[in-house]
């Protein structure tokens, strides 16, 4: 009797504390701003900066068609911060 005692109060401890730790855990929600898209950015000749919406970064070219080393943000009907390649050259 004096072994089971001790025996017992261990199973009934272990099984307390099993089901203490198997309780659901509470999600967090996330909020539309926690999971709202990073806006894209682009290192162009005056440093890197968000991209507009509605825009998206390419490499950037100088008039002469080479490679400047920049991004420019190209919009559907303007270019920001340089000059992208001419699709027609």
């Amino acid at each position: 009797m004096k072994t089971i005692v001790p025996v017992v109060s261990a199973v009934v401890l272990a099984l307390a504390l099993t089901s203490a730790s198997a309780a659901p855990a509470h999600h967090k929600r996330q909020t539309k701003a926690a999971i709202a898209a990073q806006p894209q950015i682009a290192c162009t000749v005056v440093g890197c900066i968000p991209v507009p919406r509605g825009c998206h970064p390419e490499m950037g070219y100088t008039p002469g068609g080479t490679p400047t080393g920049f991004d420019v943000a190209v919009c559907p009907n303007y270019t920001l911060y340089g000059y992208a390649r001419c699709p027609n050259c």
